[in-house]
C-alpha cells in the first residue's frame, strides 16, 4: 500500500459499511475513479452488488451472455470495463490511411485480342476528385487516342493497375473483358468488378466494394476513339461512391510492405 493511501486510511478510518453506503450514490465513472484511491477502496468499490446493475442495464446482451456461458468468477466490474472498452473502440473514428494519393500512379490499359488500343498513366496527385476531394471518383480526359473501327471494341480487355511510387508494388483494381455491345447511350461503355477482401486472411472473400470504370468515345469519321474515362469505387451496401480515405485504407493492405 502506498504511504499516502495509508495516511488517508488512518485519518479517515472509514469502515467498509460507510464506503459501501456512499458508493450506492456514485455513477460508474466516479466508482471507477474511487477504485484507484487505495486497496481498501478498490475492494469496496469493486463489489459485484454495485456493478451488476450498471452492467446489466448498460450492456444487456453481454449480461445475457454471462448468464449463459461465462464463469461467475469474472467480476461485474471487469465485465463492465470490457463492455465500456468495446463501446469506445466501436465509436472511434477509423485511423488515417498510411497512403496518400500522391504516393500512387493509376494505369489503365485498353486492348483487344489483336492490338493495344490505349494506355493511360495518371499520377494520383494530379487527379481531380468529386465533392471537394472527399469522394473517390474522378475523370481522366484523354488527349491523344488511336481511332479504331467499332468492331475493334469486341473482346475488349480493360486493366486498371495501381502502382506505388518507385514501382515498389502493384495492385490490379480491375482486369475484365467487355464487348462492343457494352457501349450504349452516346458510345459510352461501363465496366465494373467486385474487389477482393483485404488482408492476408481474406480467403478470397468479397470486400463489399466495386470498382467502376466508364469509357467515353468520340466519333472519328466512321471510327471511334477514347476521349474520356471515369473511375471510382462504390459500396455494394449503399451503392454510393466511397471516400478517398476508405479506398486508401483498402489499398494499403496490398501496396504497403508492412501489410503484405
Amino acid at each position: 500500500m502506498e504511504p499516502k493511501c495509508r495516511s488517508l486510511e488512518m485519518k479517515s478510518s472509514l469502515p467498509w459499511q460507510i464506503l459501501d453506503l456512499v458508493a450506492h450514490f456514485l455513477d460508474p465513472k466516479s466508482l471507477a475513479t474511487a477504485v484507484c484511491v487505495c486497496k481498501s477502496w478498490a475492494i469496496s468499490m469493486s463489489s459485484d452488488h454495485l456493478w451488476q446493475p450498471f452492467f446489466s442495464s448498460r450492456y444487456p446482451s453481454l449480461a445475457n451472455l454471462t448468464n449463459a456461458a461465462i464463469s461467475s468468477a469474472v467480476s461485474y466490474h471487469k465485465l463492465y470495463s470490457l463492455g465500456h472498452a468495446s463501446e469506445k473502440r466501436r465509436h472511434q473514428p477509423p485511423p488515417k490511411p498510411g497512403l496518400s494519393l500522391r504516393h500512387l500512379i493509376f494505369s489503365i490499359d485498353i486492348r483487344n485480342p489483336k492490338e493495344s488500343i490505349l494506355t493511360v498513366v495518371k499520377p494520383g496527385g494530379e487527379v481531380k476528385l468529386d465533392r471537394n476531394g472527399s469522394i473517390f471518383r474522378f475523370d481522366i480526359d484523354v488527349e491523344t487516342s488511336t481511332s479504331v473501327g467499332f468492331e475493334a471494341l469486341n473482346g475488349l480487355k480493360i486493366t486498371w493497375n495501381v502502382v506505388l511510387e518507385g514501382f515498389r508494388s502493384v495492385f490490379t483494381m480491375m482486369d475484365c473483358e467487355g464487348k462492343g455491345s457494352s457501349f450504349v447511350m452516346g458510345l459510352e461503355g461501363w465496366f465494373s468488378k467486385e474487389l477482393p477482401s483485404a488482408g492476408c486472411c481474406s480467403g478470397g472473400g468479397a470486400s463489399g466494394l466495386v470498382v467502376d470504370l466508364r469509357v467515353g468515345l468520340r466519333d472519328c469519321g466512321g471510327k471511334v476513339a477514347v476521349e474520356k474515362m471515369s473511375l471510382g469505387v462504390l459500396s455494394i451496401v449503399s451503392w454510393r461512391y466511397v471516400s478517398v480515405d476508405e479506398v486508401l485504407r483498402y489499398l494499403q493492405h496490398f501496396l504497403l510492405p508492412s501489410n503484405m
